[in-house]
């Protein structure tokens, strides 16, 4: 049986989505260390997936995080009103004036260009959202009370600290008991897990979250790092993946989690600024393949993962049917990657247009 979504009227949220947020410093076409401005912008691996659903498709999401209270957390909160995700969930903690307790994350990210990768800089220890621990959040409340039709998080949320993925346990199970669709990215970094136990401790991790997810996603990587299991039947670009091997991972797969949906974006970074890009789904017992899209010119490819998979959820949310989704993923991903930030800066008409295989002709 497929994904069941509660209808609109029964919820106040189209999604929830639990995890952190962090002041994002982008140095344009300089350095990180040799620039002397940078552009500020929000992100998180989940909460963008909010802000998706919200900036472009329309949907009414919201973001359980917690903010030091201080003038970088207010700055990170005037930037969310401007994304327009709800941010009634949020915990704001007592700032000790210093942050020997508690900050706010800060992420320096440069875009990459040609050969020379896109790099990050996280600087993001003993951030309020890394010490949030089960009881923080009314899940009853949030998902019984008000109402959401889907709760997302993440493998990055679950990597900040021994807490986190215990909080994400407790609103996956109290998100079971009230019917709502539960989807998990498992985004796999491992410089998050590397001083932790490394991949062997985010299997752990993850294969215990697993059993509460309805709709897995990631990478082939993050299939392989944070999961344990390998996508078979790809080619050497990562792109053109044999529809048999696939499934023959998801049979693996399914044997152990009874995941409704399985959802992998496909990348080969031929340079940081030209990829070839795809994705694939399964629901249903069968697979389905979004257009591969080669040599896609990339502006800031940070994001276009989450971007796939705000647009993969509205196409689930709207029931639209897998191929649909999975198309909408695929086109809204490489639209985010064509903007500068983590965060989506285009419509759903623009969306669709990609997905019809409208050019790129300007629009008058």
């Amino acid at each position: 049986m497929g994904l069941q979504v509660k209808p609109t009227e029964q919820c106040r949220w189209d999604l929830v989505s639990l995890g952190e947020v962090m002041l994002r410093f982008d140095p344009g076409d300089k350095r990180i260390w040799t620039t002397r401005s940078f552009e500020v912008y929000e992100g998180g691996g989940e909460y963008n997936v909010a802000r998706g659903l919200k900036r472009c498709f329309g949907m009414e999401s919201a973001i359980a995080t917690a903010f030091a209270d201080n003038p970088v957390g207010r700055l990170l909160q005037d930037l969310i009103y401007q994304g327009g995700v709800d941010q009634s969930l949020i915990k704001w903690v007592e700032y000790d004036g210093v942050g020997r307790s508690v900050r706010n994350g800060l992420n320096f990210t440069e875009r990459g260009y040609g050969v020379r990768s896109a790099l990050g800089c996280s600087d993001r220890g003993h951030a309020a959202a890394s010490q949030v621990k089960r009881g923080d959040f009314d899940w009853d409340h949030i998902f019984g009370d008000l109402g959401a039709r889907w709760f997302h998080t993440g493998g990055i949320f679950c990597a900040l600290s021994e807490s986190t993925p215990e909080v994400a346990m407790e609103a996956l199970q109290a998100a079971r008991r009230h019917g709502v669709v539960t989807s998990y990215d498992l985004n796999f970094r491992e410089s998050l897990w590397k001083s932790i136990g490394g991949k062997n401790r985010a299997q752990d991790v993850n294969r215990r979250i697993a059993p509460y997810v309805d709709v897995m996603i990631g990478n082939e990587e993050d299939f392989s790092a944070a999961l344990g299991y390998e996508v078979a039947g790809l080619d050497e670009h990562h792109l053109n993946i044999e529809v048999d091997g696939f499934k023959r991972m998801i049979k693996a797969v399914l044997t152990d989690f009874p995941f409704k949906v399985v959802a992998t974006t496909l990348r080969t970074a031929k340079t940081a600024t030209r990829n070839d890009w795809g994705a694939i789904c399964y629901s249903d017992g069968d697979v389905y393949q979004a257009k591969q899209r080669v040599d896609l010119e990339i502006w800031d490819r940070v994001g276009g993962g989450d971007s796939f998979a705000s647009g993969l959820i509205y196409g689930f949310l709207t029931g639209q049917g897998p191929q649909w989704a999975v198309e909408c993923g695929a086109a809204h991903g490489a639209l985010a990657m064509s903007t500068p930030g983590d965060t989506t800066m285009v419509t759903l008409k623009e969306v669709l247009q990609v997905m019809k295989g409208i050019g790129a002709r300007i629009s008058r």
